[in-house]
C-alpha cells in the first residue's frame, strides 16, 4: 500500500529539507561532545541509560518487566506523505526491537508548515498509524507545532523482561555479525532526490525502509544474542564502532559479504553520497584498520573509497545488527530464509577479540 493520492501531486516533501531521514542526524562527534556535558543520572532501576549510546532507555518496574522508552523523528526522506509516515514510524519502532522488546504505546511527534494542505499531514499520520498497528502497538495521541520544515516521528514505549534485554555491547570472541537489511538507503535516496535512481532501486529502498524489524527480532530472540543494535544514521561502521568500543572488541567487517541495495555502488561512484557519510567516516577513522583491504579491481567493482562510503552511509530504518555465537548463526540464518524475510539478510563479519583493550574495526575483502 502507498500514498499516491492526488493531494501529493506537485508537492515534493524532500524539497523542504536539506537533509532527509536519519541523514539529518547531528554528527556523532558533535553529539558525543554535547552529551559529555550532561549530568550523570543514577538509579538502581535504570538498566540502560545513554552512557553507551544504546538505542533506547530501559527502566525496571518489576522482577519480570522493564519499560523501554525511545523517541525518534526526522525530516522527509521520500516525497509521498503516506510513505514518509510509514518510514518514520518503522524507524522509531525499530529502537524497541533493537533492545529485544515489544512496542506497546506510541505518541506522534509532528512539525508541519501552516501553508501546506492539512490533508498532507493527515496522510503522514495515516502512514505512521498503519505501522504502529502492524507492530501490535496502540497510538494514543501526540504533540504538534508549526514549523517551516515538515518533521514526523514517534515516542514509543515498549516492554521487555529484565533478563532478556539486548544491548549494543557484550559481543564475545567468535561471535558472527548478522545484518537483517541490505545497506544503501542514504545513497539511494540521494539518487532518487537527484532523479538519477532506477525504478528498481527506488522500489527497493521504500520496501526496506518501511519493513518493520519485528520479524527479525522475533526470530533472533529464539537464539543467544550477545549484542544488538539497529543500523541507522551513523551507518554500519558507526554503529559497529559503538559496539566495539563498549565491548572492548576487535570486529572484522567483510565488505564483500555485506548485502547492498541495487545500484548503490554505481551511485556512490557517481558522487551521490549524503554529507552524513563523511561525518561518519571522520568519527570512525580512529578505530579503523584497512591495512589488508584490497577491494580494487573488477571483482569488487570499485576503489576502496566507494566501499567506505557504503559502510558509512547513514541508513534510515535500517536492519538489526546481531552478534550471535558461531554455533547458532547457521540455524538463525536458516530460519530467516525459511520464514521469508522481506529484506536481505547477510553475514557481515565476526568478533575477533572482546573484553579487553580499545575497540577496533578491521575491514577485509571477504572471508
Amino acid at each position: 500500500m502507498n500514498g499516491n493520492t492526488p493531494l501529493s501531486d506537485g508537492i515534493r516533501l524532500t524539497q523542504f529539507a536539506k537533509h532527509g531521514g536519519c541523514a539529518a542526524k547531528i554528527g556523532p562527534d558533535t553529539l558525543s561532545r554535547v552529551l559529555e556535558r550532561l549530568p550523570k543520572f543514577s538509579d538502581p532501576s535504570l538498566l540502560v541509560g545513554f552512557e553507551t549510546s544504546d538505542d533506547a532507555a530501559v527502566y525496571k518496574v518489576a522482577d519480570d518487566i522493564a519499560v523501554i522508552q525511545t523517541l525518534d523523528f526526522f525530516t522527509p526522506v521520500v516525497d509521498d506523505p503516506y510513505t514518509f509516515g510509514q518510514v518514520a514510524a518503522a524507524n522509531a519502532l525499530s529502537d524497541v526491537y533493537a533492545m529485544g522488546g515489544e512496542p506497546k504505546i506510541a505518541l506522534n511527534i509532528v512539525e508541519f508548515p501552516g501553508e501546506l494542505d492539512p490533508d498532507i499531514l493527515g496522510e503522514i499520520l495515516r502512514g505512521g498509524a498503519d505501522k504502529v498497528h502492524e507492530a501490535g502497538a496502540v497510538l494514543v495521541g501526540g504533540h504538534s507545532i508549526q514549523d517551516d520544515v515538515p518533521k514526523y516521528g514517534l515516542s514509543v514505549t515498549g516492554f521487555v523482561h529484565p533478563d532478556k534485554i539486548y544491548k549494543n555491547y557484550g559481543c564475545r570472541e567468535g561471535d558472527v555479525l548478522i545484518l537483517t537489511k541490505q545497506l544503501g538507503s542514504g545513497i539511494v535516496n540521494t539518487a532518487v532526490k537527484a532523479q538519477m535512481a532506477s525504478e528498481e532501486s527506488a522500489r527497493e529502498v521504500i520496501r526496506v525502509m518501511t519493513t518493520l524489524n519485528r520479524k527479525a527480532k522475533e526470530t533472533a530472540q529464539k537464539y543467544n544474542v550477545h549484542a544488538c543494535t539497529d543500523v541507522t544514521g551513523f551507518g554500519l561502521l558507526g554503529h559497529c564502532s559503538e559496539m566495539a568500543s563498549a565491548s572492548g572488541a576487535q570486529i572484522r567487517i567483510n565488505v564483500g559479504d555485506v548485502a547492498y541495495m541495487h545500484g548503490v555502488k554505481e551511485y556512490a561512484q557517481m558522487g551521490l553520497v549524503p554529507g552524513g557519510a563523511y561525518r561518519n567516516r571522520k568519527h570512525v577513522a580512529p578505530l579503523l584498520d584497512t591495512g589488508n583491504l584490497d577491494v580494487t579491481g573488477e571483482d569488487m567493482g570499485g576503489p576502496d573509497e566507494v566501499w567506505l562510503d557504503l559502510l558509512c552511509d547513514p541508513q534510515t530504518s535500517g536492519g538489526l545488527l546481531l552478534a550471535v555465537p558461531e554455533e547458532e548463526a547457521g540455524n538463525m540464518l536458516e530460519e530467516f530464509a525459511r520464514i521469508g524475510m522481506e529484506t536481505e539478510v547477510s553475514v557481515v563479519g565476526k568478533v575477533l577479540k572482546s573484553g579487553s583493550g580499545n575497540g577496533r574495526i578491521c575491514l577485509r575483502k571477504g572471508k
